[in-house]
């Protein structure tokens, strides 16, 4: 029986770490699957569970896990996929699909993902952005996105019993919360991916492609429709307009007790119970509404795709390995266990026992993810949608502030 993974600790599982595991290849003609994850997709015992398994299931056939930090990795995993025989499936951002397709290095999934892995079923915020020019380069993994999340006693003492289900109750219930030394919702001013739901929500764009050359779009009618709901909610609690959901930590603040609402994944939670254990049973959860009934509002799907070099030294049983973890039985078991959105819209079901993850999952239906270009991180890493946001928080021109933003953008994008 193969057990090297439950005597090596996930925490350690670098390179040497693992040679010190004895999971390096052994003889007999054995393959061994160099397999990059990244540190907390997973738990220690999802990965044992998924290796004992696997190597089971597939005689002759070791698995080799090296956890990566997300810190630094597009350089590495840039490096790893032009030399001469890097891992042979990797773990990534799903928006980060494309910067590495741009290097022409990846292996083309397009037929995998129609023929085997069910591609018309998968959620458009983790498969849009694999696909890169019309071929499938990235295969979704695991999704997460924003909801709301809400104190119940303060609905309760606002006379609210049930959560709302359009943008405008939303406004009108959040200002009948925002009162009595109570904020109706915690709203950071730089909170640009819940901005970008209202943005996509109103038929806009962060970006657009036009015919190869991409353009900021932020200055369009439609965008600058949800930079104005976002102001409007935005001014029903007393979130900082000049700052994002990290300063100070959001979560704090929701855990005060205060705050009616907050927008945030539902892994927000452990930190709220973790700094105010008396909020663990007041806490329910909705989706983002959206301008129709029962239509919630497109929201950012973040998560993790997986990719296959074409220098995988064993591209083959590379792809049997990403068949599996993007297949029903092991997207069931890691949803349940890490609490994430499966890859495929129907299986949406396998955690309707879990309130949070599953309010979640409705959500990833209308998922969306951020435009599909190689210099989108570079936008991100300096990015001109924060000031954007502040300045028309604060009171200055929204059309000029909004064109000078797109300018930006537009000028990234072209680098």
């Amino acid at each position: 029986m193969k057990n090297r993974h439950l005597a090596c600790p996930l925490a350690a599982a670098t390179a040497l770490a693992l040679a010190g595991c004895g999971m390096l290849p052994g003889g007999g003609g054995t393959k061994t699957v160099n397999i990059w994850l990244m540190r907390n997709s997973v738990s220690e015992d999802f990965l044992n569970r998924f290796t004992e398994a696997y190597e089971e299931e597939h005689d002759g056939v070791e698995l080799k896990v090296t956890i990566q930090d997300w810190t630094g990795i597009g350089k590495k995993v840039t490096e790893a996929i032009q030399g001469p025989g890097g891992p042979d499936v990797i773990e990534v951002g799903n928006t980060q699909v494309a910067q590495y397709a741009d290097t022409e290095r990846l292996f083309d999934l397009t037929l995998e993902s129609v023929r085997d892995l069910g591609s018309e079923d998968w959620l458009p915020g983790l498969a849009e952005p694999g696909s890169i020019g019309g071929a499938q380069y990235g295969i979704p993994w695991y999704a997460a996105n924003r909801i709301v999340i809400y104190n119940k006693d303060l609905f309760a003492d606002a006379g609210i019993d049930k959560p709302p289900a359009t943008r405008e109750q939303w406004l009108t219930d959040t200002e009948k919360l925002n009162s009595k030394g109570s904020q109706g919702i915690y709203l950071a001013g730089q909170d640009w991916y819940t901005l970008a739901g209202f943005v996509w929500d109103e038929g806009g764009e962060l970006a657009v492609d036009k015919g190869g050359e991409w353009a900021g779009a932020l200055d369009t009618p439609a965008a600058r429709r949800g930079m104005a709901y976002y102001k409007e909610l935005q001014s029903l609690g007393s979130g900082p307009k000049d700052a994002d959901e990290q300063t100070p930590p959001q979560t704090d603040v929701f855990a005060k007790g205060d705050v009616a609402q907050l927008i945030a994944a539902p892994s927000a939670v452990a930190a709220i119970v973790q700094a105010n254990p008396a909020l663990k049973d007041k806490l329910g959860y909705f989706p983002i509404p959206g301008k129709a009934q029962d239509r919630p509002c497109a929201v950012f799907t973040g998560g993790s795709d997986l990719i296959i070099p074409k220098n995988a030294p064993q591209r083959g049983a590379a792809l049997d390995v990403v068949k599996a973890l993007a297949g029903e039985k092991w997207q069931t078991d890691l949803a349940r266990t890490m609490g994430y959105v499966p890859n495929k819209k129907s299986l949406a079901s396998v955690v309707a026992g879990q309130e949070a993850t599953a309010v979640m999952a409705r959500a990833a239906a209308r998922g969306r993810a951020t435009p599909n270009s190689p210099q989108w991180a570079d936008v991100e890493a300096d990015n001109p949608i924060k000031p954007y946001m502040t300045a028309v928080l604060q009171g200055e021109d929204p059309l000029k502030a909004a064109q000078t933003a797109s300018a930006e953008i537009t000028d990234t994008l072209a680098e």
